[in-house]
């Protein structure tokens, strides 16, 4: 088992679009990227902990790929947009792309710059080594698919 640390914007979205991805075997919702241990999603919205929404995702690399979850997720939200996400505005609903190993790194740089060469405007996602994943109150955990019931 594989995984993957990105940050698109609210977490619910993003989480609930690669839950229903093939090969994607488990999605948990938390905050990463920031200075302040095991915060809470009150302090991460007022913007003083520099933690990211952030989705971990556990994938079977045989079914998808690390290149094709970041495919999948420039189509996830807009990565043009600098620190928001439509209405959620905030560093918080950054786009980033925490990488673990150095070949997650070279594929996002690279998937980045090939993206940056169709597009007019300025790729702000950010790419950056993983830091440690604090998981997100449990009521926001597959939140969206809840609410479908």
């Amino acid at each position: 088992m594989s995984k993957a640390l990105i940050g698109a914007g609210c977490f619910w979205g993003v989480e609930e679009y690669f839950r229903n991805l093939g090969g994607i075997k488990k999605t948990q919702v938390g905050y990463s990227g920031g200075k302040t241990t095991n915060p809470t999603y009150q302090e991460v919205c007022v913007g003083d902990t520099e933690h990211a929404e952030v989705v971990l995702l556990n994938f079977d690399n045989n079914i998808i790929t690390f290149n094709e979850i970041i495919n999948n997720f420039w189509k996830c939200h807009d990565p043009t947009q600098l620190n928001r996400q439509g209405f959620d505005i905030g560093s918080q609903y950054r786009s980033v792309i925490f990488y673990y190993d150095i070949e997650q790194k070279e594929i996002a740089e690279n998937l980045k710059k090939e993206l940056q060469k169709i597009t007019t405007k300025e790729i702000a996602t950010e790419i950056s080594e993983a830091k440690e994943f604090f998981l997100a109150e449990d009521y926001h955990q597959c939140f969206i698919a809840k609410k479908k019931l």
